[in-house]
């Protein structure tokens, strides 16, 4: 068995089946659990699929129930975000409110202001963003994402050729020199874009959520640095598959307990 991570806000549900508009340098392409599809653009690059395999994680000396938890997972799917500029839009929506809030903003935000895209929509592009009014932002319920959006869009558009060359450690830091984006909005995008997700703030109140929920057996840290040490320990080599293979257990968590109490809450900057 494997599982698809249908976390990023950007996927939307038609039909119950999921379906995710991606820009990438060659088109506009839609992504489904079952595969990806071109549908503006050229087909020489489709998005990255990344998988996750449990079985890497054999040598981490990984807590018993959580290494149980995520073995009964198999692999996991998730697609990487080819478009910077859409992880770190997303990253900014998910700062400091609820993921099911960030995901009915993310929607109406693509839906009222971005690019039709089959069944769904994109993200609106820098340009559309900056072209924004004060009064549309307020009408969306997005009055507070404003400022850091219109920040990040044009400061993306300055420096997104430097950026492309930037190994991910460093675009980390890069990125922070955006208004109101700190070191977890930061962490987040990168890691979105990447897939390499020993970059994400791995001590957010999400890891430690759905850690502490898929193993309630051993006492975790309540605070960030000191889930930090010992998730670092746990994880050994292993520290980005073992974060994303987590959040994708809350992922499953979520969606198969959907009427239950499952949203990690707020998050950082």
């Amino acid at each position: 068995m494997s599982w698809t991570m249908i976390d990023h806000p950007g996927w939307d549900t038609t039909d119950t089946t999921p379906v995710r508009a991606m820009r990438t340098i060659t088109g506009t392409w839609l992504i489904t659990p079952s595969g990806t599809t071109l549908i503006d653009g050229t087909a020489a690059a489709a998005p990255t699929i990344d998988t996750y395999t449990p079985a890497t994680l054999a040598d981490a000396p990984l807590p018993a129930g959580l290494r149980a938890a995520l073995d009964q997972l198999g692999p996991v799917h998730r697609a990487r975000n080819a478009d910077l500029w859409e992880a770190l839009a997303t990253a900014i929506i998910r700062q400091v409110i609820r993921a099911s809030q960030a995901r009915k903003m993310h929607h109406a935000f693509r839906a009222a202001a971005g690019d039709p895209a089959g069944d769904t929509a994109l993200i609106p592009t820098p340009e559309q963003v900056l072209a924004l009014t004060d009064e549309e932002f307020t009408a969306l319920g997005m009055a507070f994402k404003r400022q850091p959006l219109r920040a990040a869009a044009s400061t993306y558009l300055t420096h997104r050729t430097e950026w492309a060359d930037l190994a991910p450690e460093v675009l980390v830091k890069a990125v922070q020199g955006i208004p109101r984006i700190g070191p977890w909005t930061a962490g987040a995008a990168v890691a979105d874009h990447t897939g390499d997700f020993s970059l994400y703030p791995y001590a957010d109140l999400a890891v430690r959520t759905w850690a502490a929920l898929a193993d309630p057996t051993t006492a975790w840290p309540s605070s960030e640095l000191g889930f930090a040490d010992v998730w670092r320990e746990a994880a050994g080599p292993h520290l980005s598959t073992i974060t994303v293979l987590t959040l994708a257990w809350g992922d499953h968590h979520a969606h198969a307990h959907a009427s239950a109490l499952t949203d990690p809450g707020p998050l950082s900057c």
